[in-house]
């Protein structure tokens, strides 16, 4: 396969592990950001685009990592100008523009990626395969948790551009939920979010019904600064057990508020061999092949709408009726 052409469309502190994950395939990127492009640049011997259409004739597909509120609209420009699309996720911020980029993507003839790395660690990968597999028989239970330290820009904390935790980091196991335990049909969570001493926090707690009625319970946690990045899950089916958790060598965990350079927002990963690298290999090998990769679309669509119906139950106080939509979770495509 040739090196790709990638426009990093977005400069923040998500784009960091992308533009690695890119330096690692032996890309050629261009990144347009109205703040900090030339710094990230700088730092990854890329160039840079001061306008999108000074962008659009440098590069095969684009990489789009910046808010949430902004995803659609560059998804669609990006579409239209026939470059295939990478999107961070969510896919966008409401799941009828999700499913406007999907529709666009299908009529232009362009491929669309929605960034749902979690799929590409190795653990949650090995976890679909055992399941697929029949390792442990029928899914009836899941357990799956997600803590860091709070994100520090203000956009993560306005609900009407972010979705808050719900939507920018709990959708990484709602969408985990759907991959492992099959179409999600009933939701219902609670959540909190405040300002403190140590900082703004929120949290999230939500049960799960799937069509084939196992449950699933997913948590999560923006914490003070210092909190580490921990994930885990646990996945009971009628012939065993399937537990991960990446703090597992510790007999007891207490995390103090302290400095925030204890804590962190991502998970460490090594920038030459990460998830973010093997999640942006298999959509350039998709691209060159035509194959399908371990997310698609719909994927992404699905996604957002769980989440909205997470934070419908969450406002409401009640269970929420997921509508099942004809998008069954990818089966093709490698797994890293």
């Amino acid at each position: 396969m040739s090196a790709p052409r990638v426009g990093l469309i977005g400069a923040g502190g998500i784009s960091g592990v992308h533009a690695a994950g890119w330096r690692a395939l032996g890309a050629d990127v261009v990144v347009h950001s109205e703040h900090g492009a030339q710094a990230l640049a700088d730092r990854f011997g890329f160039r840079t685009a001061d306008t999108l259409a000074d962008l659009w004739p440098q590069v095969d597909l684009v990489d789009i990592v910046t808010p949430t509120a902004t995803h659609a609209e560059l998804a669609l420009a990006a579409i239209a100008a026939g470059r295939h699309v990478v999107c961070e996720k969510p896919l966008a911020r409401t799941s009828v523009e999700a499913a406007a980029v999907v529709e666009a993507a299908e009529s232009a003839g362009v491929r669309l990626f929605p960034a749902h790395v979690v799929r590409y660690f190795p653990e949650y990968a090995a976890a679909r395969a055992a399941i697929r597999g029949g390792r442990i028989g029928t899914v009836a239970v899941a357990r799956f948790r997600r803590m860091s330290a709070a994100p520090k820009a203000d956009w993560f904390f306005d609900e009407a551009r972010s979705g808050g935790i719900v939507l920018d980091q709990m959708i990484h196991d709602l969408d985990q939920a759907e991959w492992l335990a099959g179409p999600v049909a009933r939701v219902f969570a609670r959540s909190t979010a405040k300002a403190g001493d140590g900082g703004r926090v929120a949290s999230a707690a939500v049960t799960l019904t799937h069509t084939s009625g196992a449950i699933s319970q997913v948590y999560g946690v923006w914490g003070h600064p210092g909190l580490p990045f921990t994930s885990s899950f646990e996945i009971a089916g009628d012939a065993g057990l399937l537990r991960y958790d990446m703090a597992r060598t510790d007999s007891a965990r207490i995390h103090l508020a302290g400095p925030a350079t204890a804590g962190g927002y991502l998970p460490a990963t090594d920038p030459s061999d990460s998830p973010y690298a093997a999640e942006l290999a298999d959509f350039w090998a998709a691209i060159s092949t035509s194959a399908e990769a371990s997310v698609r679309g719909v994927d992404g669509v699905r996604a957002v709408a769980i989440a909205e119906a997470v934070l419908a139950s969450a406002a409401s106080g009640e269970v929420v009726e997921l509508p099942l939509e004809p998008t069954e979770p990818s089966t093709e495509g490698s797994l890293p």
